[in-house]
Parts: structure tokens; C-alpha cells; sequence
């Protein structure tokens, strides 16, 4: 006790505010009241000085109803403030130097803060993730408003929200690459975790300055490179929430983005470049749905349990060529050759390109062999890919649970989702020529150059960059050990879908097993934290599946969110959770999801209503 006083007199002594609030919020509230809190205008710019590394950059009040914009111009589908806010940017250094056009220069890590009004406020913090891929964005410009879920959390809820551009603008890779070709260790700090910490640090300082008391609740909420940002926290940051929701997480990081770009390796190999076409995909795809998404004896249009689903394309006269032994004669029929490709499309990263026959093994067990490098994509999922395409208004979706929008299709598996993932091989590598055109560095450009890659060359990529973890600040985001953030008392919500289209859902289970493994048990673990698997749930797409008239349930719009405030504030801990088919649509489904290890299982009954199902 006598420490921690000794600490609180310190920091108030040197007026850090940023320490005041970390170690002693009393201190900093008394602070705060006593006629120092800010007003919403540029005074902000110089009375906020939490530390000599953050600078504002911009500060700018909306009245509810106004266009979320500073200088760009509003356009029809330009976001509104849902209330009155207060916007104030921040830079934190000390970001990375160089040369004014070289990718990897930055000022610094930007963060978007939006503050209610003080009547509005209502007492807590909902900090949200990263945009997805790389992140980046305009969070750390004065011109643009970066982030628009932010603003939109702060306005409908009333708690402060923040969002950062994880230390850079770019949305490519070529942020991580210095000029002499070496990795850029800050940036990639930045970007791993140290981001979302400032803006933890940052968020609670300003409602002490703003408001003249600390949050009474933290939160954070992201998905994607977001809910992998959730992870590093609770790992790398435990003191920083009360409740972290983090799903669909690029957890693994280090190996992620391989799996994704895999795919395109394997059409190049054996295919010559030649991509299947979407209604080759929805064909083999579609195929394997009405295979094995039978419960109670009706179909219903998504897979339920992927472990017994064993589809092989190859063996199916349906969906082959009738020149290759089947009898589909029309213009999407598939060469015994392409439906090999999908099996290795499912079944995942080998070190030779071989897959395995799938009545042996069908990809979903999580455990790795020496032969098998990293996962695929469950049978029945979409193989548009079309992740980095559609990103940022599906991750506003996907952060608000809601499964709404449309599919948004790339004519070539080559393409689709391939920019991210030729610079992760680039930069394990550190050869900048494997990467895609806009891949930017002074000592070569990207020039698509992964299309000679062999497929032991492939499994060397992903080696060498799990090596270089260390140097990509622990980017990879695998620690198992969870126990200061248990002990702090916090909370830990994620969900997967089964048919995420970019990142396999074995990822989350991996962790989870691993997670169990390191700290005594599941009892002990599922007393903080809890993961969920959704049966056709997907990353960018009202569902995951290729089956457009599937129509399975999904997590409703703050659902987790209320579960966790219920958790935090209550000491409500979730069980299971009932979900509903997002659109009116028939048929209309109920069903529960369960906490993982267990499942739903089927009892008898109407299968599309949640009372035919126990969790086991």
C-alpha cells in the first residue's frame, strides 16, 4: 500500500497524467476536477500532453446529424453522427523515419478518439479493432476522419470509442519493409500490439482530462486483425480491459496469411494459373453442402458438423466433366484435375502439394502432422475469397454481429485476396520481388514473383516466417498463457464461423486447446474466457457458404457485446446462446451455439428450431 502511495505522489508531482491515471485514478480524478478538464476545441491540442510522445493533431466537435468528415468532401454515402461527439486525433511517436516516400516512414501510431458529451456519457469505454489484413487507414490524418464504426459506437451507445491505424496508412505490406530491404521492428511492434495499447492508455486518459473521472468499465471489440488485436491485449496487456470481445481473430499470424495465399500457389502448379470459375467453385462447393447438410432428415443448406463431412469432388460423376469419367456436360463441370485442387484448397498447406484422400482425412482434426503445414477451408465454404475486397464495410457488419450485405465475387481464385498474402511471403522471405505490383520498397518492387515458387519453397516461407516472430513483435499472437489476464479479473468473449473464408476456423480451436492445456484445465479456463463456433458462419458474406440460398443463424447485431457487459457488470457468465436467421427470409432457423469444446447436438425434432437441440 505504501508503494503504490509513494507511486500515486509521483506521478501527480510530475503532472504525467497518463501515469496518474494507470497507477492512481483517485488521484487523477481529484486532478482532473479540479477546473482542469478540456473543452471540445483546439485547446485540447495543447493542454492534453499525456506524454512527450503524443501529439493532437486534431480536434473537432459534430452535432448529431452532421457528416463524419474534416476536409474531404460528403458524398451520398458519407456516415453521420448518431449524436454529439467530440473528436480528437492523436499521434503517439516514435514512429519510424526515413525517406518522405519510402512505404515504411511514419510519424507514428494514429488514434481516433470520439467523446460523447459528458451528459451523454455513459461511463464506459468500447474501444474497437483494426480494419482487417495489415490495418492501416486515416486515423493519423487531420484531414480525414479514419475509422467511421467508432464514431458510430460512440453516438449509439454513449461510451467513448477509439480506433488507430496500428502505426501506418498503407493497407499492403510494404509498410513493414525498410528501405534497405531489412524488417521494420517499430512498425511491426506497432502493428502487432503495441497500437491498441496507446490507445488504451490514451482513451482512459482522456475521460479523466474530458469527463474529470475514469471509466467505471473498458472494453474492446474487434474482428478479424481486430479480434487478433483483442488476443494481443489479453496477452501482451492484461490490465488494459475488463472485457475483450475478439472474433473471427488472425490469430497464428505468422502462418495465416500462407494458407490464403496457398490457394493461389496450387492453381498456379497445377492448373497453370487457369483459376476454376465462381460457378465451378459454387458447383463443387454446392455439392458438398447437399452431401452432408442433412440433420433430422431435411437439408438445410449448411453443414452442421464438419468433422463427418467427407465429400470428395473427384469421386462425384455430378460435378465431372463427362471427358473425365462423369456426367456433367455443362460449361461449370469440373476436370478430375480441378477437383483435386479443391480438396487441396480444403484440406490445406503440404510440403509437397500432395492432399490426402478425404475418406482418410478431411482437414478439419486441428493437430498437424510433419507432412501438413497449416489448414484450409471447410467443404462448403465460399472460394470467392473475396476478404480484402469488400473489407471495410463488411468488418462494420461484422463487428455489430449482424450478417447482412451481399457476396462479392472475384472471377479468379488467383486474384482474390492474394495482395496481403504474396507480401507476408515476401517479407519472410525479405524479398520485396515475390510480391504482388502495389508491394513498394527501394531495393526492388513487387513483381508477382511467388508464381515460381515450388511447394517446398512454400512450407520454407511459412517456417522462416514463424522464426521471425520475434522481429515481427510477436505478431503471430499464440501465447497460450492467459493468467495475469485472469487474474485481473478479465473477461474474454470470440466466436469463429465454421465457413470463414479467410481464416480457417481450426485457428480459434487451436488456441483455445492450447490455452486449456496451459492453464489447468477447461473448468479453469471457461471461468474467463469462452469461444463459440458458428455452423455456416462466415467472414465476409451473410453466411460463409456458397449456397446463396442458405439461411443459417447468426450472431444479432451487440449480441456478444450485451453477453460480455452482462459478464463484466453482472457476474452473468454466458452458457449457451440462442441465435437466430439474420433475414426474414424461409426458412427462418433457431439454433443454439455452445461453448467449445461442446456442440450442438441434435435430440429429434424440427431441426431448424433451437429446442431440438442440447449442448455436449
Amino acid at each position: 500500500m505504501a508503494a503504490d502511495t509513494n507511486r500515486c505522489s509521483a506521478a501527480a508531482a510530475t503532472s504525467v497524467l497518463l501515469l496518474t491515471v494507470a497507477l492512481c485514478p483517485g488521484k487523477a480524478v481529484a486532478a482532473a476536477s479540479a477546473g482542469r478538464t478540456l473543452q471540445c476545441d483546439d485547446s485540447i491540442k495543447t493542454r492534453f500532453k499525456p506524454d512527450k510522445l503524443t501529439t493532437v493533431i486534431a480536434v473537432k466537435a459534430f452535432r448529431k446529424g452532421d457528416p463524419l468528415v474534416i476536409s474531404e468532401p460528403v458524398t451520398p454515402f458519407t456516415n453521420k453522427a448518431l449524436n454529439d461527439l467530440c473528436m480528437v486525433k492523436l499521434n503517439v511517436g516514435p514512429g519510424t523515419p526515413g525517406p518522405a516516400d519510402a512505404p515504411s516512414t511514419s510519424p507514428g501510431i494514429g488514434i481516433e478518439v470520439f467523446l460523447p458529451t459528458p451528459a451523454n456519457w455513459n461511463g464506459r469505454l468500447h474501444n474497437i479493432g483494426g480494419t482487417g489484413g495489415f490495418d492501416g487507414g486515416a486515423q493519423g490524418s487531420a484531414k480525414a476522419v479514419g475509422w467511421p464504426y467508432a464514431a458510430a459506437t460512440a453516438g449509439a451507445e454513449g461510451a467513448i470509442a477509439a480506433s488507430t491505424d496500428s502505426g501506418h496508412s498503407l493497407r499492403d505490406g510494404s509498410w513493414a519493409m525498410l528501405p534497405d530491404g531489412t524488417p521494420n521492428r517499430q512498425g511491426w511492434l506497432d502493428f502487432a500490439h503495441r497500437a491498441q495499447h496507446e490507445v488504451a492508455l490514451k482513451t482512459k486518459a482522456l475521460a479523466v482530462a474530458y469527463y474529470g473521472k475514469p471509466p467505471r468499465y473498458s472494453y474492446y471489440e474487434g474482428a478479424s486483425t481486430g479480434g487478433r488485436h483483442g488476443y494481443a491485449l489479453a496477452q501482451h496487456h492484461p490490465e488494459d480491459y475488463d472485457g475483450i470481445i475478439g472474433v473471427l481473430p488472425t490469430l497464428y499470424f505468422a502462418n495465416w496469411p500462407f494458407n490464403n495465399f496457398y490457394r493461389n500457389l496450387v492453381v498456379q502448379r497445377d492448373l497453370g494459373g487457369v483459376a476454376l470459375t465462381p460457378e465451378q467453385e459454387d458447383l463443387v462447393s454446392n455439392a458438398a453442402i447437399n452431401a452432408c447438410d442433412v440433420v433430422g432428415g431435411q437439408h438445410l443448406g449448411y453443414v452442421m458438423d464438419n468433422a463427418a463431412c467427407h465429400y470428395d469432388p473427384t469421386q462425384d460423376a455430378a460435378v465431372l466433366c463427362r471427358a473425365d469419367g462423369g456426367t456433367n456436360d455443362g460449361p461449370a463441370c469440373v476436370t478430375r484435375a480441378q477437383a483435386n485442387v479443391v480438396n487441396k484448397i480444403w484440406y490445406g498447406i503440404t510440403r509437397d502439394g500432395s492432399v490426402p484422400s478425404p475418406a482418410l482425412d478431411n482437414g478439419v482434426r486441428v493437430t498437424l502432422d510433419g507432412k501438413r503445414v497449416w489448414y484450409g477451408s471447410m467443404r462448403g465454404t465460399s472460394l470467392y475469397l473475396a476478404y480484402f475486397t469488400k473489407l471495410s464495410q463488411e468488418m462494420m457488419r461484422l463487428l455489430s454481429g449482424s450478417q447482412g450485405g451481399g457476396r462479392s465475387g472475384s472471377a479468379s481464385g488467383q486474384s482474390a485476396g492474394l495482395g496481403a498474402n504474396a507480401d507476408m511471403v515476401a517479407l519472410a522471405l525479405q524479398n520485396p520481388t515475390i510480391a504482388g505490383p502495389s508491394f513498394r520498397n527501394a531495393t526492388g518492387n513487387g513483381q508477382d514473383l511467388w508464381r515460381e515458387l515450388s511447394y517446398p519453397q512454400m512450407a520454407n516461407a511459412v517456417e522462416r516466417s514463424v522464426a521471425l516472430n520475434p522481429v515481427f513483435g510477436e505478431v503471430a499472437t499464440d501465447n497460450p498463457d492467459l493468467s495475469a489476464f485472469k487474474a485481473r479479473g478479465g473477461k474474454f468473449l470470440s466466436w469463429h464461423g465454421w465457413n470463414d473464408e479467410a481464416i480457417p476456423v481450426q485457428h480459434s480451436m487451436r488456441y483455445y486447446d492450447a490455452v486449456v492445456g496451459r492453464m489447468g484445465g477447461l473448468a479453469n479456463v471457461q471461468s474467463f474466457y469462452k469461444l463459440y463456433l458458428i455452423p455456416g458462419g462466415g467472414h465476409t458474406s451473410p453466411h460463409g457458404t456458397s449456397n446463396l440460398n442458405a439461411n443459417p443463424p447468426a450472431v444479432a447485431p451487440g449480441q456478444f457485446y450485451q453477453l460480455m457487459v452482462n459478464w463484466v457488470e453482472k457476474g452473468i457468465a454466458p452458457d449457451r446462446v440462442e441465435l437466430k436467421s439474420p433475414s426474414d427470409k424461409l426458412p427462418v432457423i433457431t439454433q443454439p451455439i455452445c461453448p467449445y469444446p461442446q456442440r450442438a447436438t441434435y435430440q429429434g425434432g424440427d431441426p431448424r428450431v433451437t429446442g431440438s437441440f442440447i449442448c455436449q
